[in-house]
């Protein structure tokens, strides 16, 4: 088999480049075995790198593996959401198609499309999560990391592939103000086995109603830019706690503390408690890996 294969890196969660979550994806991964995945993730140092590969099962149009630096994930929502993108630009789908599944560690996720080419838009079905109190020692050591006051109702552990501690913190202004202890959180992240903290919390003008951010140092992401699984884990919590302050769509900013400007639309479906994360992607690069 050839070592050459298709690449693309893309801005997930933005339609400018520069301005959403990078994501790297080797597009002909089929043959490359995990060593050399987890080492171009490694190499790539980005918050996450993708393969895509052909399904496992009929049911699905593509398989992909989410890589960060440190770990393979089940689940990520701007690798999922820019891998699909990729699947379409690439051919790996059918032209027209506007339902797609997606085969990954979490299971067969649906995926849909609306609009085309620059204007396209992918919605990607989170795995279903798992909510979890936590208790006040844990609590206590989140909130002095983010030096903020957290009360049960502000915190839960939701795990939809990877685990987040999530907070409210109510308002954006408190949230786009906060200038957390790294090394507190990736301490207690390593500790707890989660992937990261987000915080949320509401915007009153804008183009936005939330605003969100999300801090993984563990897994040498700071702060990530732009976050499909945080997002779909705090849509779970409000559910949870049958939180109508957001209603059953909206759209989520996250970035700008990092110089980015992406968007998240994030939907529940009222019937199932479906959880979808969308948004639009923009190619940066286009070009062909030799990895030996």
């Amino acid at each position: 088999m050839s070592s050459k294969r298709r690449f693309m890196q893309l801005d997930v969660f933005s339609r400018q480049v520069l301005k959403g979550n990078p994501l790297a994806v080797v597009i002909d991964a089929d043959g490359l075995d995990e060593a050399t995945m987890r080492a171009f993730a490694r190499w790539t140092n980005l918050s996450e790198t993708t393969f895509v590969l052909p399904p496992t099962t009929a049911e699905a149009d593509y398989r992909v593996r989410i890589f960060t630096p440190h770990r393979e994930l089940p689940f990520a929502g701007h690798p999922s959401v820019g891998s699909a993108y990729v699947a379409i630009e690439a051919g790996l789908v059918a032209t027209g198609k506007n339902a797609l599944i997606q085969e990954c560690a979490a299971g067969l996720l649906p995926v849909t499309i609306e609009g085309a080419d620059a204007g396209r838009t992918i919605h990607v079905q989170a795995p279903p999560a798992q909510l979890h109190r936590i208790e006040a020692a844990l609590r206590q050591t989140i909130g002095d990391a983010l030096h903020a006051a957290l009360d049960d109702a502000q915190v839960r552990l939701v795990d939809n592939g990877p685990h987040w501690l999530i907070c409210d913190l109510h308002e954006a202004s408190r949230v786009r103000a906060l200038n957390p202890d790294m090394h507190a959180i990736a301490a207690l992240c390593e500790r707890h086995h989660a992937i990261g903290v987000s915080v949320f919390g509401r915007e009153h003008s804008g183009d936005a109603s939330m605003a969100v951010r999300a801090f993984c140092p563990a897994d040498g992401i700071p702060e990530d830019p732009v976050t499909g699984s945080a997002n779909a884990a705090i849509m779970a919590f409000l559910a949870e706690r049958g939180d109508e302050t957001y209603g059953p769509r909206y759209r989520a900013s996250q970035g700008r503390e990092v110089e980015r400007d992406g968007y998240v639309e994030v939907a529940r479906d009222p019937t199932t408690g479906a959880i979808t994360i969308g948004g639009g992607c923009v190619v940066a690069v286009r070009g062909e890996l030799n990895l030996g």
